[in-house]
């Protein structure tokens, strides 16, 4: 289930402050299962990732837009952090805003809660709905189908957080996107403990600031930032038998790794394996349990050989 929230009128021949002006269409997400935050983003605007989305893990997501407040991030974060319910926090920043009807804002809680703003003079067509666990949300858009194909096409999603937005945003450019064209995306998650080796919670944070078509840019990175950085589903994770470790032995002496025939998956080949992870930045894939994951599998595979000694 979802409600629309709009605020849809022409542009205003008032002066408007001198505030960036991302003109954009956005989603704000939670993944309560996965314990996971988020907002995608794109627009006609250079380095659209640079303003508009704000991101706390276990605490919720902003995007911030249109005549963008980039303080609507940080203190809507403080907000939630306190509290506050999505929709309370949007009243909270938008009371004492006097440029309040240029701004449009998506805001989540980790709870999955949301709520969104859409102010009267952002540029038409401009609209946000909110549904279980998101906020969508656009301005300068090409028709409200922009915003309805990003909303049905998260609410009918599965997999990763991250997969889910971008297929959203993907559906949601197809319906027109931004009416003045393509120019940046990003995405930025974040959960407690998901950055590199968990030291941080920056579980996927990738900006394509200038490209003709930044979602497919975006698209191209997410796989190899889930290559290297994300766990490997179980049904990935394949038992090194008799067969599978001939094919690997022979791998590795092609890419160099082993001496040329080596046959066998011995000691010494389990640890060219681990070294060939590291120099090629899969360290997050090794594993000590007699297996290789799908994705490793087929790194090595389409591994360049080495040229032969003459």
């Amino acid at each position: 289930m979802a409600w629309r929230a709009s605020g849809v009128a022409a542009v205003s021949a008032e002066h408007r402050p001198a505030m960036l002006q991302p003109h954009t269409f956005s989603i704000v997400a939670a993944d309560t299962r996965a314990g996971e935050v988020g907002v995608a983003v794109a627009s006609k605007f250079l380095s659209v990732g640079a303003a508009v989305p704000f991101v706390r893990a276990g605490v919720g997501a902003v995007a911030t837009q249109a005549f963008a407040n980039t303080t609507y991030g940080p203190r809507g974060l403080d907000l939630l952090a306190r509290g506050f319910t999505p929709s309370e926090a949007l009243d909270a920043l938008t009371a004492e805003d006097a440029g309040r009807d240029d701004r449009q804002v998506g805001i989540v809680a980790a709870d999955g809660r949301a709520a969104t703003f859409t102010g009267s003079r952002c540029i038409d067509h401009a609209t946000g709905i909110v549904g279980t666990g998101y906020a969508a949300q656009g301005n300068c858009l090409a028709s409200a189908a922009v915003v309805d194909a990003l909303a049905s096409t998260f609410e009918n999603s599965e997999g990763h957080l991250a997969d889910r937005l971008l297929a959203a945003m993907r559906a949601a450019q197809t319906a027109g996107g931004d009416k003045r064209g393509q120019q940046s995306a990003a995405l930025i998650i974040e959960k407690p403990g998901g950055g590199y080796a968990g030291f941080n919670d920056r579980y996927v944070d990738l900006r394509v600031d200038d490209h003709p078509a930044p979602l497919e840019e975006l698209a191209r990175i997410l796989e190899l930032h889930k290559l290297y950085f994300f766990a490997p589903a179980q049904a990935d994770v394949l038992p090194i038998d008799a067969t599978l470790a001939a094919e690997v032995a022979f791998e590795l002496c092609r890419v160099g790794a082993l001496p040329a025939g080596h046959a066998v998956f011995d000691d010494a080949a389990r640890a060219a394996l681990v070294a060939f992870m590291h120099v090629e930045n899969l360290e997050n894939r090794v594993r000590s349990d007699g297996a290789i994951d799908r994705q490793t599998l087929d790194y090595l595979r389409a591994a360049p050989a080495v040229a032969s000694a003459s």
